[in-house]
């Protein structure tokens, strides 16, 4: 190929392509994920990544996301069928930008095959065409869960969300974290009862969703945009900014409720939430790791009552790692009926990314191997095969060295994947049916008889 004619194989931008090290972390965040999610009952599922334009747009569904549009591209000597291949209307498809609008076209289409509540997780790639940048990217793993009810859906699926986020991020200890916690109500009932319209009042969620990311002087500039006055603004800045412990919270929520003037909403807001709050504390989810937090909106329209966020304490700055909550309507737009559900999302690969870039996290090793059975000379690979396939029944990752090199180069190569231990048999070994066994780690090396050798290898790996 002339020069001219060179490729760029870069990757597009806001694709990620993970090193082995990275990849094998994601496998284990996706394996432990999928414990926690299973624990509590959910249920695997895949949607495809391609859905029908008319889907994802259907009633506002895609919101301020860019999709990606699917267009066939023929090849130069099929140039003839490109009105054939062209797709428009009811047949335009896209890839998808969420797992949640899939999840509803889903579950129209196999209405009669599921049973409800119906509780599913999904840990696929979406797509979105948004600027990338670092620690946003153009396709990214996401791992949902979702519950979803016919007409009804109980309140403590709410408070488990709470539950699985803790355990989660227990488990893979990424330190300190805060679920925050709020009710669409609350803020629509307060708005209410202060004078905002309601027709202004979803605008003014959205506003109140951006105050981490603008800071209040910018809410109090957007809400004046909005017609809101000065004195309502106020009010809804003083009440977003109530601190204090869980219970001390929903105190004063209460005591506002009890005095506002047209307050159904705001009281119904807050009876959900001290029924989740209840849930989540029956649920053993430790007090400092949840929290009321007012200014906590969600701004997507289609959610409807609880709310949640979740931030690395000391890392704010990572923004939210876990996010979701109650909506109403998203779910039945395809069939017509009330099927409310709950749910939350994490973003696997921005998170992933997150963490190891503030160094909470770090890649595994570049190979699940465990040990390498060497090479010492050629005419003893039946040997080699045989050792590799016994410790392989055992439950041990083996690779077998199938070319003859100096030992040096063979423990470099071990030691550069992080394999800790070899496996080395010479002829005199092989007569006396032992092993010497090298640990790369402390250096050390003992004999060990074939038999013996995959219970010795297991001792090492234990701790």
């Amino acid at each position: 190929m002339a020069k001219s004619e060179k490729i760029n194989f870069s990757t597009p931008s806001g694709f990620p392509e993970f090193l082995p090290g990275e990849k094998r972390l994601e496998v284990y965040l996706l394996d432990t994920i999928r414990k926690v999610y299973e624990s509590y009952g959910f249920t695997p599922i895949e949607t495809p990544a391609v859905e029908r334009l008319e889907v994802l747009q259907a009633k506002g569904n895609q919101g301020d996301n860019i999709i990606y549009g699917i267009n066939p591209i023929l090849p130069p000597n099929r140039q003839a069928e490109k009105d054939k291949a062209g797709e428009t209307g009811s047949e335009a498809r896209a890839l998808k930008f969420d797992q949640t609008v899939p999840l509803a076209a889903y579950i129209a289409r196999h209405l009669n095959d599921l049973s409800f509540p119906f509780a599913r997780y999904q840990m696929d790639l979406v797509f979105r065409g948004e600027r990338a940048k670092d620690g946003r990217f153009r396709q990214f793993r996401q791992c949902d869960i979702d519950v979803v009810g016919r007409r009804e859906l109980s309140l403590f699926y709410d408070a488990q969300m709470p539950a699985i986020i803790a355990e989660i991020f227990d488990a893979i200890n990424i330190g300190d974290f805060l679920i925050r916690i709020n009710n669409r109500k609350v803020l629509t009932g307060f708005f209410s009862s202060v004078g905002v319209e309601a027709e202004k009042i979803k605008s003014c969620i959205g506003i109140i969703d951006t105050l981490e990311k603008v800071g209040e002087a910018k809410v109090i500039q957007e809400f004046e945009k909005e017609g809101v006055l000065a004195e309502q603004t106020q009010k809804i800045i003083d009440f977003i900014n109530i601190k204090g412990s869980v219970d001390e919270v929903l105190d004063k929520l209460k005591y506002l409720a009890q005095s506002a003037q047209e307050a159904e909403i705001f009281n119904l807001g807050v009876t959900e939430l001290e029924t989740v709050i209840s849930g989540v504390r029956n649920l053993g989810v430790a007090e400092n790791r949840f929290c009321l937090d007012l200014s906590i909106a969600r701004g997507l329209d289609y959610y409807t009552g609880t709310v949640y966020e979740t931030s690395l304490v000391g890392h704010e700055a990572l923004g939210s790692i876990c996010s979701g909550g109650r909506y109403e309507e998203l779910v039945g737009v395809f069939l017509g009926e009330k099927m409310p559900g709950v749910g939350i999302s994490i973003g696997l690969t921005r998170l992933m990314s997150r963490l190891l870039k503030a160094g909470i996290l770090n890649p595994l090793a570049a190979t699940p191997t465990q040990v390498i059975v060497v090479n010492v000379q050629e005419d003893l690979m039946p040997v080699y095969l045989n050792v590799s396939q016994t410790l392989r029944k055992a439950g041990i990752n083996v690779v077998t060295n199938f070319e003859q090199r100096p030992l040096g180069k063979q423990f470099q190569q071990a030691e550069k994947q992080g394999i800790q231990f070899c496996v080395i048999i010479g002829s005199e070994e092989a007569a006396a049916q032992k092993a010497a066994l090298k640990d790369l780690k402390t250096r050390e090396q003992i004999e060990v008889p074939l038999e013996n050798l995959a219970e010795a290898i297991k001792q090492r790996l234990a701790p």
